[in-house]
């Protein structure tokens, strides 16, 4: 049974947080403040909170110059995961994963069921992983927002958390780029 260890001193680590959306602000953005509060709540760090169009390049540079970034470990993108034309968040995300989450969305399916039924279905978040770092696409509700974090993402970033978590295995994520 999945569990915290006190025994085990927590690390916290460094989340940007980017929202895509075409019809808001930072100043009315509402998914990406709960996100913003909830990963400082959890004692992590926002390293950079921006938002951008729903434009697949865009978000996909945006993606990019975090992934590079040494003081990112970890993107949340809220919005732009629905079924809509506009909505590119999720092909934008697998545009530059070097491997998916598959179970993430799985989860998280899961998770939604239980709060919204079967409108569950018309969510597509994701996540993958790309240079060392997690990336994440939740959908555009703060709902969404705080059942992701509070129901998986809260847990898997807490070092502390057993059996398993993906804090301690984030110095791995990237061997495969120092392998000769």
């Amino acid at each position: 049974m999945s569990r915290i260890d006190e025994s085990i001193e927590f690390l916290p680590i460094r989340i940007a947080v980017l929202t895509v959306s075409d019809s808001r602000s930072l100043d009315e953005d509402k998914s990406g403040q709960t996100l913003v509060d909830r990963i400082q709540a959890a004692g992590h760090v926002v390293a950079y909170r921006t938002l951008v169009q729903d434009e697949r390049l865009e978000i996909s540079k945006c993606l990019r110059d975090w992934i590079s970034d040494s003081a990112v470990d970890a993107v949340i993108s809220t919005g732009g995961t629905g079924l809509t034309g506009r909505d590119v968040t999720v092909e934008a995300h697998q545009d530059v994963y070097e491997k998916e989450l598959s179970a993430f969305g799985t989860i998280f399916t899961i998770v939604s069921m239980q709060k919204i039924g079967t409108s569950a279905v018309q969510s597509r978040a994701t996540a993958g992983v790309a240079g060392g770092k997690y990336l994440f696409a939740l959908p555009g509700s703060p709902g969404a927002c705080r059942d992701a974090w509070d129901e998986i993402l809260l847990k898997q970033f807490d070092f502390r958390h057993k059996p398993c978590n993906f804090v301690e295995i984030m110095p791995r994520l990237d061997e495969h780029l120092r392998r000769k």
